[in-house]
C-alpha cells in the first residue's frame, strides 16, 4: 500500500511546490509589468489550439519517420535549453542578471551530461513554473479554461488509443521524457535518466514497477490557468483554482489506484473538471 500511495504523495508535493514557485515568480512579474505598463495581449483560443495540435502532429511525425538514433542528441539539447530557460526565468526576477545567466547555463549543462532522476524532476518543476508564469499572462482565464477542457478530451482519446503512451515511450528511448518520474525506492532517485523506460513500466505488473510517471502537461496547464486568474482576479482567486487543480490531480491518482488498477490514466480530465469548478467559484464570488 505504501508503494501504491507513493505517486499520490509525490504528485501532490510536486503540484504544491510548482504552484508556490509559480505564484512567487508571477508576483515578481506583476511588479515588472506594472512598472513598464505591459498589458496582456489576450491571445484568442484559435491560435492556442492550432499551435498545440500542430506541435503534437509534427512531433509524432518526427518520432515516426526519423530513427531515434538521429534524434537523441537533438532532443537532449532541446531539453537542456528548455531547462536552462526555465531556471533563467525564475532566477532573473529575483537575482542579478549576471547570476541568472550562469545558473541557467549550469542547469542546462548539468542535465545534458549528468541527467539523474532527481535533477530531471527538479529542473522540470522549475521550467514548468517559469513557463506557467510567462505564458499564463498571455491568455484570459476563460480562454485558457476552454483550452484546457478541449485538451482534456484529447488526453482521453490519446490515452485510450495508446497514442500518448507511444509518444512517452519514444521520448524515453531518446533519453528525454517531458514527465515527472517518481521512484518507489529512495535510492532510485539517483538513477540515470536513461535507465527509465516507459516500455519497461508497461511490461511489468504494478507491484514490480520501480517508478511511476506524471506528465508535465498535467502540472503545466493548471499552472498557466492559475497565473491567468492571478493577473485578472488576484492571488486568492488563483490559489483557489490551484487548490481545485490539486484536488483533480489527487482524484486522477485515486481513479488509477481504485478503479483502473494502475493502467495508464489521462490525468488532465479530472484536473480540468476540478479547475473548472474553482474557476466558476472565482467568477461568482
Amino acid at each position: 500500500m505504501k508503494s501504491k500511495l507513493s505517486p499520490f504523495l509525490w504528485g501532490g508535493l510536486v503540484m504544491v511546490l510548482a504552484l508556490a514557485l509559480t505564484f512567487y515568480v508571477a508576483g515578481r512579474e506583476q511588479v515588472f509589468f506594472e512598472e513598464n505598463q505591459i498589458i496582456s495581449p489576450g491571445i484568442s483560443l484559435g491560435p492556442i489550439i492550432a499551435y498545440f495540435f500542430g506541435v503534437v502532429v509534427l512531433l509524432a511525425l518526427i518520432l515516426f519517420i526519423i530513427p531515434l538514433s538521429k534524434l537523441r542528441l537533438v532532443f537532449r539539447v532541446l531539453f537542456a535549453l528548455m531547462f536552462g530557460w526555465g531556471v533563467f526565468i525564475v532566477t532573473a526576477l529575483t537575482l542579478p542578471t549576471a547570476a541568472a545567466y550562469p545558473l541557467a547555463v549550469v542547469a542546462g549543462i548539468a542535465w545534458l551530461f549528468w541527467a539523474r532522476v532527481w535533477l530531471h524532476d527538479l529542473l522540470l518543476l522549475v521550467a514548468l513554473s517559469g513557463a506557467g508564469s510567462v505564458f499564463g499572462f498571455l491568455f484570459s482565464p476563460l480562454t485558457f479554461m476552454i483550452f484546457m477542457l478541449i485538451i482534456a478530451v484529447y488526453d482521453v482519446i490519446a490515452v485510450r488509443f495508446g497514442f500518448m503512451v507511444w509518444m512517452a515511450d519514444k521520448m524515453s528511448e531518446s533519453d528525454t521524457l517531458p514527465a515527472f518520474i517518481f521512484p518507489k525506492q529512495l535510492r532510485d532517485w539517483k538513477l540515470k535518466l536513461r535507465n527509465v523506460r516507459v516500455s519497461d513500466l508497461r511490461a511489468k505488473e504494478s507491484a514490480e514497477r520501480e517508478h511511476s510517471i506524471l506528465g508535465g502537461g498535467d502540472v503545466g496547464f493548471p499552472l498557466m490557468l492559475a497565473v491567468s486568474v492571478f493577473f485578472k482576479a488576484g492571488l486568492s482567486s488563483a490559489v483557489l483554482v490551484g487548490v481545485f487543480a490539486l484536488v483533480g490531480l489527487m482524484g486522477a491518482f485515486l481513479i488509477q489506484l481504485l478503479w483502473l488498477k494502475d493502467k495508464p490514466v489521462p490525468a488532465l480530465p479530472p484536473i480540468a473538471f476540478a479547475s473548472l469548478i474553482g474557476f466558476i467559484i472565482t467568477e461568482l464570488v
